[in-house]
């Protein structure tokens, strides 16, 4: 994989509203996507300050006793803290893997369909880290403008309404984790085949991840070479497709597959936090491919709610459904 055909992407163009830089802009989004599912998003509406800010909230939030933190367990699909062997990512694509190395802050919004009533989840925000709320608020309210401007982008490069994705996307429907990546001196060894996160593609429509680079760092699978090291610029976003959106285009823009490898041994003190906002739509939609030729190949129809949480209780250990 070329690294090169991962493209920084300036939304600039798309924001001046001129029709020939916007189309241009998304015919280059297309062909990025087409060849990795991956981009490098940056926008300036984007505030430059606000991950820093969350992730020292979280921090003060991780730092707690592990007694302390068990008070916001997430259970009974209630969202919150999960804690270190309770995700196994690579189940998704079958067979058993140890658990990831991290742990995580959960946190989700829906609304059900016939209704304008917003549900967001967990209800009780830890009262040790106040500041944690708020920051989680203000980050997911502009990953979630940003994600259907992206939205809007892809579907002219589809040559179909701006709206064609977010039409469905008019309610909040989406997931974020601050995930916590510890420390070797923390995990200890990792097991054979054990990851901070195992190969898997994401469940949704797009994914935007604020990342924080390093040896046990993302990577990108490549189905000629193999796994890469990510590319990492700073002040952007990382998008890639996910699952919804490749059956949704036909596998015209792909899945794309990544691994977060596990804690380096000759970096024993690194600990890296990412901040990850999983854009979805509304349950209730329909997915169906698109034809040839914008599509290439063609899935069975399915509804959006129901794979999402089947592909979710995939990866989740020991937790009470």
């Amino acid at each position: 994989m070329a690294l090169d055909r991962i493209p920084v992407v300036d939304l600039r163009p798309w924001h001046s509203g001129d029709r020939t830089a916007r189309q241009q802009l998304a015919d280059r989004v297309d062909r990025a996507l087409g060849a990795t599912g991956f981009i490098l998003v940056a926008d300036e509406a984007t505030e430059p300050g606000l991950p820093g800010r969350l992730r020292a909230a979280a921090h003060d939030f991780f730092r707690l006793p592990p007694a302390a933190k068990a008070r916001y367990a997430q259970n009974a699909g209630r969202r919150g803290w999960i804690g270190p062997d309770r995700v196994a990512a690579a189940r998704s694509e079958g067979g058993d893997t140890p658990p990831d190395l991290l742990e995580v802050w959960s946190c989700t919004a829906s609304t059900a369909p016939g209704s304008d009533r917003t549900e967001r989840l967990p209800r009780h925000w830890p009262d040790e880290a106040p500041a944690l709320l708020p920051l989680v608020t203000e980050y997911t309210e502009r990953m979630r403008a940003l994600a259907d401007t992206l939205l809007e982008v892809m579907a002219t490069a589809l040559d179909r309404p701006a709206d064609f994705f977010t039409r469905h996307t008019a309610r909040p429907h989406w997931d974020f984790t601050v995930n916590r990546y510890p420390p070797a001196d923390e995990t200890g060894p990792a097991a054979p085949g054990q990851f901070r996160v195992g190969p898997h593609t994401d469940f949704g429509l797009i994914t935007l991840l604020d990342r924080q680079p390093g040896k046990g760092g993302l990577q990108i699978h490549d189905d000629g070479e193999g796994w890469r090291d990510a590319p990492y610029e700073p002040g952007t976003v990382t998008l890639n497709i996910g699952d919804l959106m490749a059956r949704w285009s036909g596998d015209r823009w792909r899945s794309g597959r990544h691994r977060v490898l596990p804690p380096p041994p000759d970096a024993p003190q690194e600990e890296l936090t990412s901040l990850v906002y999983f854009h979805s739509c509304a349950p209730e939609t329909g997915i169906t491919s698109l034809p040839a030729p914008l599509g290439r190949r063609t899935y069975a129809p399915v509804l959006a709610g129901e794979y999402f949480r089947s592909k979710l209780e995939s990866i989740q250990r020991g937790q009470d459904r």
